[in-house]
């Protein structure tokens, strides 16, 4: 039960993430947002910075659950397996937001679900 328990929180924090926390950076992420509020040629790739926080943010989110499990049923998982998944998370995150909001190649519902894939992906390798 506890497996499946994980499943639900990481899921649940990349809900909340993805969507409640994100704040000024949904905006921000978007090159149209810096065209509109900041056209200027030095603001050109600030998109860039902010799609990379909020994936930053977002991997930490669905790892948390991860992370207190880890502790409490004392399993581990070797510190750079751990770490080639977060930064793996974290690089598709920005490349699948960048796709959606910015190249407009996938859609909203195709960005959830390589999402979805990714905690699954990462629930996978927390529980074997």
């Amino acid at each position: 039960m506890g497996k499946i328990l994980l499943l639900i929180a990481m899921l649940y924090a990349h809900i909340v993430d993805d969507y409640y926390h994100q704040g000024i950076l949904a905006s921000m992420k978007q090159k149209q947002w810096w065209e509109e509020n900041a056209p200027d040629e030095l603001y050109k790739r600030d998109y860039i910075v902010a799609l990379i926080e909020h994936a930053f943010s977002w991997s930490v989110a669905i790892h948390i659950p991860a992370i207190v499990y880890m502790y409490l049923t004392g399993c581990t998982v070797h510190p750079f397996l751990f770490v080639v998944l977060f930064v793996g998370e974290w690089l598709i995150h920005a490349i699948v937001d960048d796709a959606k909001a910015n190249d407009h190649t996938i859609s909203l519902v195709t960005d959830q679900i390589i999402h979805i894939f990714q905690v699954i992906g990462a629930w996978v390798v927390f529980i074997t």
